[in-house]
């Protein structure tokens, strides 16, 4: 119960410093908060312990590759911002990374068999 307890202060947290953050001259480093590595950390330190040191190292790899979706997401906020309303920007951004995720699962899967 404290561990799940120190989570959701932890998330809370993050949460209130995006906020603090968008209201400052700084607005921009808000976009980095959500980017610190937390579960990765912990989906490395899960994988190495489950699987060993070579499955870490491919987990790192499709991390790598991992940052297309997010790339196609922000092009298409970036591209879509100032064209309509947020929620249809966002909603439309988030197909994007949706169509750009599974396309990355699926060559993974193609290539690494």
């Amino acid at each position: 119960m404290l561990s799940l307890f120190l989570k959701c202060t932890l998330g809370a947290a993050v949460v209130l410093l995006i906020a603090i953050l968008s209201k400052s001259k700084a607005f921009y480093i808000a976009g980095l908060v959500p980017l610190f590595p937390t579960f990765a950390l912990i989906a490395h330190v899960i994988v190495f312990q489950q699987q060993g040191a070579e499955a870490l190292q491919k987990t790192a790899l499709f991390g790598l590759w991992s940052l297309i979706p997010y790339f196609v997401y922000l092009l298409a906020v970036y591209l879509l911002a100032t064209k309509m309303s947020v929620l249809s920007c966002l909603s439309l951004a988030t197909v994007c990374w949706v169509i750009a995720a599974a396309g990355l699962i699926y060559g993974w899967q193609m290539f690494q068999h």
